[in-house]
């Protein structure tokens, strides 16, 4: 095999390019760039390499390569394939998920600012991102009282004059734009300062509103020279009260890179000088060199986040550095600077950075060969015919006889994978069966993986099942049924509905209690997989509760979500008394809900 691949590669030309490795079933799991596509590619198939290279190159089945005019090309069309494939092998950072952008839409009368995860190319104004959600919504709130902008849920100008002002106006965190007449020039002007604010202008914004007052007090016009001042004073204290919006204002960011049993890369964010925020990703081993490794981490990281800093300091130079620059620049609009700092204040800066990637290297080691033990000790206990890689785990959640559903979580390396859990809503059961309930998941499940279909197509090397022998044995029918042959244990409670053993079908316990890693990762697993299906038996619930509770007039959410706490069901609500219902809601809506189930008459 590698003397066809090689073969075909001393073919290819001195040219730069992207190569794009494929095994046996034509799957993409490595794409890669390179100055010359000869040399590099033709280096995969001679000679030795480090084990992680080995293992890629030994499912190499094929490789195609693209030819680009320039260097710069081959790094922006590596890192769209990346994106487009997710290549086992190749470096992946998560996406931008969990870091929200804010959005001001410019084409409203009114516009306010909004949280929103995507970036889009729809005519309005982005932000950030900033951080979490929560960090995010803190900058709204900071910036909204700064400057006296409405933070409530009402719409101008549909609202202006209908009802009185909130408290916010009472507290003199708003100036009441719900009160007539219509002040949009005003308003405007406004959300023009915060967005000065929030793109880091602050002095600027300080110094123009410091232009104005005394232009105002020259003009004899006190009252506003005054509201000018009050507000330049409140937009210069936000420097030393709200530092969450520094992250994505960044000037300086120094870069931090660390291979042990993990590798960290590691992003400190400095703000006038001062350290405000810090990333870390731990990813597996990379392939390429630490060079290389830091190009690619550097296009992910900042490519998904949309916010540059000025410069940008690096513990070593990578090949691409003036591309790097290049496409940086392109996206940020503005010169983005890479540099590699052999002296000064500056090399402190990345050598804090290194520290700081050593540092969450060696704390992520120490829980990564905890998780490694346990599941070494998993393996001999329960006599594994592999290491459990990929554990999966089941349990059943029900209301009664209706409502039951079930959920599998999947844990890789002794960490959740979330991407891989599953719910499934059990049918064609008539009352409530956790045993015909729990053969129906798996069986669906692994039916799903003998079919091919995608999101099921890899198998477990241990499956756990929430409960005893009897519902470890139900799991075993089920992938019999299948032709599958799987190691399935139950996992069973004490009498503080802790897990405390492992069971096979035929009553074996294996007690876990005496090592506290195996105890904790499996008491972790039962819970989390029991967390999912109670969330996804509630989600159903409450969407089949809401549906007929909301067709009553005058019951709105929260009085539905009262009734839900304190009747549980539908049936118990149908047969309240309206004493009963008067216990839980006020008695208007307790006289609408009797009324709706048992007509007016009865209320007489």
């Amino acid at each position: 095999m590698h003397e066809r691949l090689l073969q075909k590669a001393n073919k290819l030309p001195m040219l730069p390019g992207v190569y794009i490795m494929k095994d046996a079933e034509d799957n993409v799991i490595y794409v890669g760039k390179a100055k010359k596509l000869k040399n590099r590619v033709t280096s995969y198939f001679r000679g030795s390499h480090l084990p992680k290279v080995e293992a890629m190159v030994e499912k190499v089945n094929d490789f195609s390569v693209i030819v680009v005019e320039s260097e710069f090309e081959s790094l922006v069309l590596e890192n769209s394939l990346i994106k487009q494939y997710r290549p086992h092998y190749n470096i992946l950072l998560k996406d931008d998920k969990g870091y929200p952008f804010i959005r001001l839409c410019t084409d409203e009368p009114y516009p306010k600012f909004e949280l929103i995860n995507v970036r889009k190319d729809d005519g309005a104004r982005y932000f950030g991102p900033f951080g979490g959600r929560s960090v995010s919504r803190e900058i709204i709130d900071v910036v909204c009282k700064t400057l006296k902008l409405p933070s409530c849920s009402r719409s101008f100008p549909r609202d202006i004059g209908k009802n009185r002002p909130c408290l916010n106006y009472h507290m003199g965190s708003c100036s009441g734009w719900c009160r007539p007449p219509e002040r949009r020039e005003e308003y405007a002007a406004l959300i023009s300062e915060a967005c000065l604010i929030l793109e880091g202008k602050r002095k600027e914004l300080a110094q123009k509103l410091k232009a104005e007052m005394e232009q105002a007090s020259e003009e004899l016009r006190f009252e506003l020279a005054a509201e000018l001042r009050d507000r330049m004073r409140a937009v210069e204290s936000l420097s030393n009260k709200q530092n969450v919006i520094a992250p994505a204002l960044s000037e300086t960011d120094a870069v931090g890179f660390f291979r042990g049993a993990k590798t960290c890369f590691t992003v400190l964010h400095f703000y006038n000088g001062a350290l405000r925020e810090k990333d870390t990703m731990l990813i597996d081993e990379p392939l390429e060199s630490d060079e290389e490794a830091i190009s690619q981490l550097l296009r992910q990281y900042y490519m998904q986040r949309s916010a540059f800093p000025k410069h940008i300091l690096l513990p070593m130079e990578p090949e691409d550095r003036e591309e790097l620059e290049h496409l940086f620049s392109d996206a940020a609009g503005e010169r983005v600077y890479l540099e590699v700092p052999k002296r000064g204040e500056r090399l402190g800066l990345v050598t804090k950075a290194l520290v700081n990637a050593k540092e969450e290297t060696l704390r992520a080691t120490s829980a990564q060969q905890r998780r490694t033990s346990a599941l070494k000790w998993l393996q001999k206990a329960l006599d594994l015919n592999d290491y459990p890689t990929r554990i999966e785990a089941f349990d059943v959640s029900n209301l009664g006889d209706t409502g039951i559903v079930a959920a599998m979580t999947v844990h890789r390396d002794g960490k959740p994978l979330k991407r891989d859990y599953r719910k499934f809503k059990i049918s064609d059961l008539e009352q409530r069966d956790d045993y015909a309930s729990m053969h129906q998941a798996v069986y669906r499940r692994f039916k799903r993986y003998c079919d091919g279909s995608s999101g099921f197509t890899e198998l477990p090397q241990l499956l756990l099942i929430d409960g005893g022998d009897r519902h470890a044995a139900v799991a075993e029918d089920a992938l019999s049924e299948l032709g599958l042959t799987i190691q399935v244990f139950g996992m069973v409670k004490d009498d503080r509905h802790r897990t405390r053993a492992l069971i096979s079908s035929d009553g074996r316990e294996i007690g876990i209690n005496a090592n506290q890693a195996v105890f904790s990762l499996v008491g972790r697993i039962q819970e989390e997989t029991h967390r999912y299906a109670i969330e996804y038996q509630r989600s159903l619930r409450s969407g089949a509760f809401g549906s007929e509770i909301n067709s009553i007039p005058g019951v709105g959410e929260k009085r539905r979500n009262e009734l839900l706490r304190h009747f549980k069901t539908l049936k118990a609500i149908k047969n309240a008394s309206l004493e009963e219902l008067c216990e839980a809601v006020p008695k208007n809506c307790a006289h609408a809900v009797y009324e709706h189930y048992h007509g007016s008459e009865d209320l007489k």
